[in-house]
């Protein structure tokens, strides 16, 4: 067994249950304004689907709770989309969003059957995104983009620049190959979205919102159209271990809106902060509510917000 099939089998051994998915339905769906680089806020669509569990085994993952044992059943997604769909039916919506928690070019997730028929459900948005691991963005990748009516977007996990954090996330990812998967998106007219983590393992916890900026202004330089940051959240068991061990220490809102501060004005690309748990996040209880709603503002304006004042915790 090689060493990188080692690290995933350790990995997975920590993992707490897997619920059971059904591959006939999907997760749910959200509907958000969001704004794009040169200024237009779109209505946009996020449908996340049920299917097949990513192959590689980052350490900070919690996607694989969301997928199914073995492969996508052929025509279970489209199934499901069109459903979703159908509840939208009539909205106004400009974007759709199609996340899988993996990884949308790999056919065990997507099956090669489906692009048509998936294809031709979002014939109707000008902006069509899905998600992958830099390592499946090629040929595939080129064949749906032909085959959709809009424009399509990847969103990929950059997730840190650090040296020693990005050498131990066993992404199997060097910033050469996020490069160029870069080049290769923007040759061929498909615009790029990155995600990128505050507080991943491995970062000491004093530089973490540092590092978080410095993954944004890389993403930014190859070329990102939005880049998100997402908290790393705990509870996947390898996660556990490491801030059992001193390697992670949980992010807390006032880091995000920190990060987030920081990248505004970075030319040509939108930052947003990731807000899917927000209240998870440790950080005053009395002003959250408030803090997560800047943060909100900041993601569609673009633009510093006033800071929230808080008596209960000191913040001014």
């Amino acid at each position: 067994m090689s060493l990188s099939a080692a690290e995933d089998r350790r990995i997975r051994a920590l993992r707490p249950p897997k619920p059971r998915v059904d591959p006939e339905v999907a997760h749910g769906s959200l509907v958000e304004d969001e704004r794009r680089p040169d200024g237009r806020v779109e209505r946009a669509l996020t449908v996340f689907l049920a299917g097949a569990e990513c192959p590689f085994t980052c350490t900070f993952c919690d996607l694989w709770r969301y997928t199914i044992e073995g492969s996508t059943p052929a025509g279970a997604l489209t199934r499901q989309l069109r459903r979703v769909l159908d509840q939208h039916r009539g909205a106004a919506i400009q974007r759709i969003k199609l996340y899988n928690a993996s990884n949308f070019f790999d056919p065990r997730a997507v099956p090669l059957a489906d692009l048509e028929a998936i294809a031709s459900l979002c014939a109707s948005f000008g902006g069509v995104t899905v998600e992958s691991h830099v390592n499946t963005v090629g040929a595939r990748t080129l064949d749906f983009a032909r085959r959709i009516a809009g424009r399509l977007e990847v969103a990929v996990g950059l997730e840190t620049i650090h040296p020693i954090a990005a050498s131990k996330l066993n992404k199997k990812l060097d910033l050469a190959r996020f490069a160029d998967a870069a080049r290769f998106l923007h040759d061929n007219g498909i615009d790029l979205r990155v995600f990128v983590l505050l507080g991943a393992p491995h970062v000491p916890v004093e530089e973490s919102v540092e590092w978080t900026v410095r993954a944004v202004e890389h993403a930014a330089e190859q070329g990102a159209a939005v880049v998100s940051i997402i908290p790393v959240r705990a509870g996947n068991g390898e996660v556990d271990r490491l801030q059992a061990l001193g390697d992670f220490t949980p992010p807390t809102l006032a880091q995000l809106e920190e990060a987030l501060e920081s990248c505004v004005g970075i030319a040509g690309t939108v930052v947003t902060a990731d807000l899917w748990d927000a209240e998870r996040l440790p950080g005053c209880d009395t002003c959250r509510a408030a803090r997560v709603a800047r943060l909100q503002l900041m993601n569609v304006g673009g633009r510093r917000e006033p800071r929230v004042a808080c008596a209960s915790c000191g913040a001014a």
